[in-house]
């Protein structure tokens, strides 16, 4: 029988994991949208504006669920986790009251002219709409990720009868990890919504959509996926650089070392047993773990065993590092073989649309199983070295919670049905109804024999 405390930790994992998976799309496609609508403004080319119109319409339906998502998972900082807001809640209220009122109001109060202004309002107002909108999902990630970065590595803070009260803004906002961890979301945003337009895109014309507008996102999705999987494999070894160096066990974890040794292994595979401290059925090259950490062959990782009752419980984090990198070099793949054959052949065979396709959700899962990684590495904290996560849990029964949680599961998985039915429908219709051929005749397969401003009709 679960306990409060597994069942809580269990409740704001759910809705956590529900949430973060549309402002990930969300914060990268409001810029791929503004992207969209300022290639039009500057060519006059009509599929500029077919690729917004519909883009347009699923960034709404996305932002609207991340908004309800997120609504439920704050009400838990005071029915699950009562003791969170009472001990750091002079730090994490004020951060959080910024995202509202710089970012949220920001982006719901443009995305209405994004919406319905397009035929109201003048065209640079509509283009500046769009500006305003990404820069708002973006400013939003930044006061988010600067509170959560600030629970991994807090600073500028000084406990008065064991209440947190700020000393410095400046180091609360821009603690230690907060740059990498900003940077690495945005990119893995990036990623996310590079793959999920490109991969929709993808499903249309399997689905006989011969317009010029899904090839054309599905070139820009790939793109921008093919530029910035290599950039993000940087930015996350910058990252593990300075995780290993104010969360030494959470390193250990992911890379499996019990003892600290030189020359530490990578581990390709292997499986953890926390109850003897070893692994077993190992897989690994020697000494490339401390290679990648330290850039030394014979630097030192810190073992498990130096942190024993003080580090996180260790093969969630073992096996979500793995799934995210592993991740990560399939995008790479993907969209490397996929700018290939758009650069040789100008279209993508049917298996690699297929392929593509299959990919169209993949950055939810490398972006989960970072998270995962993240967050269960700073156990037993909830606040590193501030607060226990046992020490900020409801006296709630289990049953209460338990009886919640199975209502938020009911109805995520409702929503996410709802969510990826709609997309399909969508993505039918643009098929069917969405725009109408030209009738100069196109070279077939092409997407860089765009209709010009002149043939109104184009798609």
């Amino acid at each position: 029988m679960l306990d409060t405390l597994m069942l809580s930790r269990i409740q704001f994992a759910a809705n956590s994991s529900f949430h973060i998976l549309f402002p990930t799309i969300t914060i990268a496609l409001g810029w791929i949208l503004f992207y969209f609508k300022l290639r039009h403004d500057q060519t006059d080319n009509p599929v500029w504006m077919r690729a917004y119109r519909f883009w347009v319409k699923v960034f709404a339906l996305t932002f609207a669920l991340g908004v309800v998502s997120g609504i439920t998972m704050s009400f838990q900082f005071g029915t699950n986790w009562p003791g969170y807001m009472e001990t750091v809640g002079n730090i994490a209220g004020p951060l959080l009251g910024y995202e509202v009122l710089t970012a949220f109001f920001l982006e719901a109060t443009f995305l209405g002219i994004m919406l319905f202004g397009i035929n109201r309002v003048p065209s640079k107002v509509h283009t500046f709409s769009a500006f305003i909108v990404a820069v708002g999902t973006t400013l939003s990630a930044f006061w988010i990720l600067s509170l959560n970065s600030w629970m991994h590595t807090p600073t500028g803070f000084e406990m008065r009868d064991g209440v947190a009260h700020a000393t410095s803004w400046l180091e609360v906002i821009f603690n230690p990890s907060f740059p990498y961890r900003f940077t690495h979301m945005l990119i893995a945003s990036g990623l996310t919504a590079a793959f999920f337009v490109a991969g929709l895109s993808a499903y249309r014309i399997l689905k006989g959509d011969h317009k010029q507008a899904p090839r054309l996102t599905l070139k820009t999705g790939l793109v921008i996926a093919a530029v910035l999987a290599p950039i993000q494999a940087y930015v996350g070894d910058l990252h593990g650089l300075n995780t290993l160096e104010h969360q030494p066990q959470k390193i250990a974890a992911m890379e499996g070392v019990w003892e600290t040794e030189r020359g530490a292994p990578l581990l390709l595979f292997a499986i953890p047993y926390e109850e003897q401290r070893t692994n077993h059925f190992e897989i690994a090259i020697p000494k490339l773990a401390s290679l990648i950490l330290t850039h030394d062959a014979d630097g030192e990782i810190v073992g498990l065993n130096d942190f024993d009752g003080d580090h996180p419980p260790v093969r969630p984090i073992f096996f979500g590092f793995r799934l995210m990198v592993g991740m990560g070099l399939l995008m790479i793949a993907v969209a490397w073989t996929g700018c290939y054959f758009l650069r040789r052949r100008g279209e993508l065979p049917e298996w690699m649309l297929k392929v593509v396709v299959g990919m169209t959700f993949s950055g939810w899962v490398a972006t989960l199983a970072g998270w995962y990684v993240t967050e269960i590495g700073r156990q037993p904290w909830l606040v590193t070295g501030v607060l226990s996560t046992a020490d900020a849990v409801t006296p709630l029964a289990a049953g209460n919670v338990g009886f919640s949680l199975a209502l938020y599961l009911s109805i995520y998985v409702i929503l996410m049905w709802a969510y990826v039915h709609t997309l399909r429908v969508m993505a039918r219709k643009a098929v069917e109804v969405e725009e109408f051929e030209t009738t100069t005749p196109q070279k077939e397969g092409t997407i860089t024999n765009l209709p010009g401003a002149a043939e109104e009709g184009a798609a």
